[in-house]
């Protein structure tokens, strides 16, 4: 039995049979509707006094009732049969409405949403009038045609809605309606015309504004809660978007929203979802990034009704890693903190990993893909865990025979990007990768260093270990994988706490570093503060630096200025954290 949606409450059987009956109406394929179908769709309209829906393929087949406005029996995007921003969906809606005037901006949205090949809005008397033989049949007063057009200029407005936390630029759909018609003039519009026209000038705007097909179209949406500062928010969607940027993703476009608490099953509100849907098919956007964890049912949720990719901050952040990672051992904690974060998210993902049933007669032969799914990742996650193990005392061994022959360690650590590479090369003459991207290596790299000895005039050696660098809300399954790589931290002697002191956000960095040196296992050594990039700061920030913090020293790596202290101020900070072993 053909499925009817929306609000049916109140129906009768008789009335539920003619919206049913509906299904086995068939329309020319080159016509938009026709005058039978049409005065059909009103009558029943009119018997049940709601607006009722019609949506029909290019084959002319109905394939969808609902009763209800466009906008309330819509079709979510996941069920479209095609989406993309250069192309339309191949189904036109037919929609009754009960007063006399054009199309609504509700209506209007909904075919955007949808990219309905056409939208016909047929106004009603909500009268009708009565047939010989009884029977009411509706009477269509007139009929809109709408459509979607190209957008050659590309029109920004502006989010009211964002204006409260920061300039958010949305783009508008673009439509045309016609003029009142009869419904003798709409079943002579030509459907294959209209929607070949159409296309042929969506795909030549599509390609025009393409960017590298190897790269997401990407689409950032930020939620400000009441425990954030706007300075706070507005750092992480910063940070967020150099994050995607890093990963390989092209950011077209941030869409912002102020609320007290998440919203539980969508993060933000239902009319921000629809303004999310409305501007990545307008954009093309194909990758969705929220600037915050999202648990598996949300990711869900979401996709479902936006119609592309959704992922949170975490996933770009384990993708930049899996790129990054070049060593043996790099490799093997990145697919392990993947892995970790992947396992309570296969449910769901797609009809071919749901669960079937349960208990007895399940497993086995039988199990279905999603068990076998979370049994195979069960299994490699305790292999690489034992792997993982195995390099943690590996390194141990490393550090005890350097223990052993008494070479004094530093570990560089610090926010991502802050200059640790640079600064080891610098001083070592390595030659680390460097590069102006977040987390441009990961791998822990030590080398040799020189340095005065703190009380002779002789020199001694130490070793220096560059680190992964750290992020605010570092995600816990990297935290796990990692630890390996962090034990560089915790055995070292001393720290070197190094600080971009050129970021607008240099003091939040400083708490990030510190509050995850603070979960490590072991205290870690007495720390020397570090601020880099001191020829992009401007006087005033020196100056509060200064104040903040007096012990600190004040370098630029890349453009070695103030090395020679950092030399003699590091021989002090030795001395001591060997006194005090």
């Amino acid at each position: 039995m053909e499925t009817i949606f929306g609000n049916l409450q109140g129906l009768k059987s008789s009335q539920l049979k003619q919206l049913q009956r509906l299904y086995h109406q068939r329309i020319p394929g080159d016509r938009i509707t026709t005058p039978d179908f049409s005065q059909r769709l009103a009558a029943i309209s009119t018997e049940v006094n709601q607006p009722v829906c019609a949506y029909i393929n290019r084959r002319g087949q109905v394939i969808r009732v609902g009763v209800g406005t466009p906008r309330q029996t819509q079709i979510p995007p996941m069920e479209l049969p095609r989406y993309g921003a250069e192309r339309l969906s191949g189904i036109r809606c037919i929609a009754t409405h009960l007063k006399p005037e054009p199309p609504n901006e509700s209506a209007l949205t909904a075919m955007a949403l949808q990219r309905l090949d056409a939208l016909v809005v047929l106004n009603i008397t909500g009268t009708g009038f009565t047939r010989r033989g009884g029977g009411a049949t509706g009477y269509v007063k007139e009929a809109y045609l709408a459509h979607l057009t190209p957008q050659e200029s590309r029109t920004l407005i502006t989010s009211p809605a964002a204006l409260k936390v920061g300039e958010s630029q949305i783009q508008s759909p673009s439509w045309n309606i016609s003029p009142p018609l009869g419904l003798d003039d709409l079943a002579e519009q030509d459907l294959v015309d209209l929607v070949e026209n159409l296309e042929a000038e969506f795909q030549r705007e599509f390609i025009a504004q393409e960017v590298d097909a190897d790269h997401d179209r990407v689409l950032i949406v930020g939620l400000m809660t009441s425990e954030m500062t706007p300075l706070q928010f507005q750092d992480n969607l910063v940070e967020l978007a150099r994050l995607v940027d890093t990963a390989g993703g092209d950011v077209l476009q941030t869409i912002q929203q102020k609320r007290s608490r998440i919203h539980p099953q969508t993060v933000v509100g239902e009319g921000k979802v629809q303004e999310i849907a409305l501007t990545a098919q307008t954009l093309g956007i194909n990758l969705v990034v929220f600037d915050r964890d999202l648990s598996p049912s949300q990711v869900r949720n979401l996709e479902m009704q936006i119609g592309v990719r959704v992922v949170d901050r975490t996933e770009v952040i384990l993708d930049i890693f899996a790129q990054r990672a070049q060593s043996r051992a790099g490799k093997l904690q990145v697919e392990l903190a993947q892995l970790e974060y992947m396992q309570p998210r296969l449910a769901g993902r797609g009809r071919t990993m749901s669960r079937l049933g349960g208990g007895i007669g399940t497993r086995g032969p039988g199990e279905t893909k999603l068990e076998t799914e979370r049994r195979a990742i069960g299994q490699r996650i305790s292999r690489l865990q034992k792997e993982v193990d195995q390099l943690q005392a590996h390194r141990s061994r490393l550090r005890q025979r350097r223990q052993h022959q008494e070479v004094p360690s530093v570990a560089l650590v610090g926010y991502t990007n802050a200059g640790k590479s640079t600064l080891l090369n610098a001083l070592t003459n390595a030659e680390v990768y460097t590069a102006d991207q977040l987390f441009a290596t990961l791998d822990p790299t030590t080398r040799r260093l020189v340095i005065p000895h703190g009380e002779t005039d002789q020199h001694q050696e130490i070793l220096i270990t560059d680190t992964v660098g750290f992020i605010h809300e570092l995600p816990a399954s990297l935290m796990d994988a990692f630890r390996a790589t962090l034990e560089e931290v915790t055995e070292a002697d001393a720290l070197l706490h190094l600080v971009d002191l050129s970021h607008p956000a240099w003091l939040r960095h400083i708490r990030s570093v510190r509050e995850i040196l603070a979960q490590m296992p072991i205290t870690p050594g007495p720390a020397l503060v570090i601020f880099n990039k001191i020829d992009q700061a401007d006087s005033e920030t020196l100056a509060l630096a200064r104040e903040e913090f007096p012990l600190a020293v004040f370098i630029s790596a890349s453009q070695r200025l103030g090395l020679e202290t950092l030399r003699q101020r590091l021989a002090q900070l030795i001395e001591y954290a060997v006194d005090s072993r």
